[in-house]
């Protein structure tokens, strides 16, 4: 049986300036973006030249603030912002939704495809692998919160179980941590993989697109849904999995279309 271990969510303060744990896994997720995309077009034919990497990056992460931070709003607390406006630009307190950023991002690289004259899935496929390493990092800062913990157990005596005293004395599963090793770093691997080799256009955001909701449909039957939403439908069905289920459903369809359009495989991240 674990304890959470209280973690103080500023990890260094330098006078009036407090540097939260949250924002420096945010900074650890772009820098491995940036950093695998930078090595990737590097290579042999990829299309890309490695100074356009920091300029895609930018774009996603003011995505992902943006549009993370908003969904969070918009999806999980209105009632929250509308109480007290000033929460909204709080990030530091945690509160971002994945889909809310995924649909800041995808404006982001639509904006970032007319700058530039490539097209929405040149983007897209090349930056949907340096996704996960971000996934990854989030989750790690959602334990670090002490927030978005998972259900009971229903063996106390899973190795692994946890107590989170700020919540009650029920062990628990560490959900983040399991959303840490799936849609974190198993996905890159696969999807890094994955994308190496030539493939047709779409196709890799497609399977980002069905990787990532499987993962996240699965991890929601061990995360405790959030107070103010419970389950939807059924007496099962969450917020998340209400948010993913067309996630894999539009993945298949651009994977469909992907390797019936495309006969002749292009280098998915040119």
């Amino acid at each position: 049986m674990l304890v959470y271990p209280h973690i103080n969510p500023i990890a260094l303060s330098l006078g009036p300036l407090k540097v939260h744990w949250y924002g420096l896994m945010y900074l650890c997720g772009f820098g491995c973006g940036w950093g695998l995309g930078t090595w990737r077009a590097k290579q042999k034919n990829s299309g890309w030249h490695p100074d356009e990497v920091g300029d895609v990056i930018f774009f996603a992460a003011m995505g992902v603030i943006l549009g993370g931070r908003l969904g969070y709003v918009l999806f999980y607390e209105p009632s929250r912002a509308l109480a007290d406006p000033l929460w909204i630009v709080r990030v530091w307190e945690g509160g971002m939704s994945f889909h809310g950023g995924m649909l800041g991002v995808l404006i982001a690289m639509f904006l970032f495809a007319r700058q530039t004259g490539r097209t929405f899935f040149q983007i897209t496929d090349f930056i949907a692998p340096l996704v996960p390493p971000g996934l990854f990092f989030g989750r790690i800062g959602n334990f670090i919160g002490g927030e978005l913990w998972g259900r009971p157990v229903s063996d106390p005596s899973l190795p692994w179980a946890m107590i989170y005293p700020h919540v009650d004395n029920l062990p628990r599963h560490p959900s983040e941590i399991y959303e840490a090793l799936t849609e974190g770093l198993l996905l890159f691997v696969v999807l890094w993989l994955y994308s190496s080799k030539p493939r047709p256009r779409m196709a890799v955001s497609g399977f980002f697109l069905v990787g990532y909701g499987v993962a996240r449909f699965c991890m929601e039957f061990f995360r405790e849904p959030d107070a103010d939403q419970g389950f939807l439908f059924w007496g099962w069905v969450t917020k998340g999995q209400l948010l993913s289920a067309p996630m894999v459903i539009a993945g298949m369809i651009l994977m469909f279309l992907a390797y019936r359009r495309n006969t002749n495989a292009q280098p998915s991240h040119s």
